[in-house]
């Protein structure tokens, strides 16, 4: 089993064949949506994570009028890793790109993704204890074999505890993108520190 730290947040992933002191009980992992790992080049994202994990990448597609690009790498059957870049086929958007990917050094775990079903209770549960996610907003993307994949989360530029604190997404009738991302790593631990 290889351990990963990067940045704040640390991960770990293996076999199924985890130390008694590493095991976590499943329903701790189950609200793991996703993993964002921003990068200032794609390329260079992809060649970091590939050469770390020993998987190789399934392109993930463009978001539209955002700049950017993504590749994934499955973590479970509904987890996965996202590396997220610029894209060198759109033109560089007005407004800056996502998770400061415009003022990246270099590549870097950014945040966590957490699954929801019903955001805006999320949303507004989270406003009645002082905790502002931003607005429930629509987004998506068209993969390279055309399918368009549409979801529905809170605002991921709302930025809480060094981003420690996780946006929500919830994929509607979308497949995950798990389903179809590159297998052969297992998320089996995920600690945020602050």
């Amino acid at each position: 089993m290889k351990k990963y730290t990067i940045a704040a947040l640390a991960f770990v992933v293996g076999s199924t064949m985890v130390p008694r002191a590493m095991q976590r009980p499943q329903q701790d992992l189950s609200r793991v949506d996703h993993l964002v790992y921003a990068t200032p080049d794609l390329e260079r994202g992809i060649k970091t994570l590939e050469g770390l994990l020993g998987v190789r990448v399934t392109p993930g597609g463009q978001h539209p009028g955002l700049g950017t690009r993504n590749a994934l790498i499955a973590l479970g059957p509904a987890t996965y890793v996202e590396i997220i870049g610029p894209d060198p086929d759109q033109p560089k958007p007005e407004k800056p790109r996502r998770f400061g990917i415009d003022d990246l050094i270099a590549p870097r775990l950014l945040t966590w993704v957490a699954k929801g079903n019903d955001l805006d209770a999320i949303v507004a549960r989270s406003r009645r204890v002082g905790i502002s996610l931003g607005d429930v907003i629509s987004g998506s993307r068209k993969r390279p074999d055309g399918v368009v994949l549409s979801w529905r989360y809170t605002d991921p530029s709302v930025v809480l505890a060094d981003r420690l604190i996780p946006y929500v997404i919830d994929w509607g009738t979308s497949q995950h993108p798990a389903a179809t991302a590159a297998p052969g790593v297992k998320l089996v631990a995920l600690r945020a520190e602050h």
